[in-house]
């Protein structure tokens, strides 16, 4: 119940950051948190770290909690080093994945699916998510799986956000479609090229991250 109600807690928080209502450098106290969210401040410690995890705030020793948002260049790096992961992931996954992993992953795109038609990217991140983990997981290789996943967390405030861009969740639909094919095809050269695609941030995907981000520091 308390890492649920932390995990609220972040939503939340990562929220208020992104649409600039905490600004870049801004200081969050853990007590006016508290009182704003009706809760101890157990579960507001719990979120910060998150969210420090998640590179939105930075802990500074004896002076608490700031928000941080990241520079055009150290967010587009990070998103080229995720896609040249997923890709790797991808293309193992091509060669391992089981039935039943194949099975789950036209589920979730199932569920997708039903996103987009009720336009609920949230719904859809939440989804999304899980179509991606499994194909970690399923890449056979736990380093590989570990490092994905933890860039998956560092990057997933700014994955959610781009999924607002208009036309978006329909592209990514599509590109989820490819996706499944090329491993239910057992191609890993495919399935790495679309994945990669998939990941990357490029034009309007990137120009949006980047101008939300520059709003929200003003």
């Amino acid at each position: 119940m308390a890492k649920m109600q932390a995990n609220t807690i972040a939503d939340h928080l990562e929220e208020l950051i992104l649409e600039g209502t905490f600004p870049d450098n801004e200081r969050l106290d853990e007590t006016q948190l508290a009182k704003r969210f009706s809760v101890s401040r157990t579960p507001i410690r719990e979120a910060l770290q998150r969210l420090t995890q998640a590179g939105l705030v930075e802990q500074i020793p004896r002076r608490g909690a700031f928000v941080r948002q990241p520079g055009a260049i150290e967010l587009l790096e990070m998103f080229e080093v995720m896609a040249e992961l997923e890709a790797a992931c991808a293309r193992f996954a091509a060669q391992r994945i089981s039935d039943a992993a194949l099975k789950e992953l036209g589920e979730v795109n199932r569920e997708c699916e039903q996103a987009l038609k009720e336009n609920d990217s949230d719904r859809y991140y939440r989804a999304n998510e899980r179509f991606h983990h499994i194909i970690y997981a399923q890449s056979g290789n736990s380093f590989l799986e570990a490092e994905a996943t933890r860039l998956h967390r560092r990057l997933k405030p700014f994955r959610r956000l781009q999924l607002r861009l208009r036309g978006r969740l329909r592209q990514s639909m599509s590109e989820h479609e490819s996706i499944l094919k090329a491993l239910t095809d057992a191609d890993p050269d495919t399935a790495a090229v679309v994945t990669r695609q998939h990941i990357a941030v490029q034009g309007d995907k990137f120009h949006h991250l980047i101008s939300t981000l520059r709003t929200a520091a003003e």
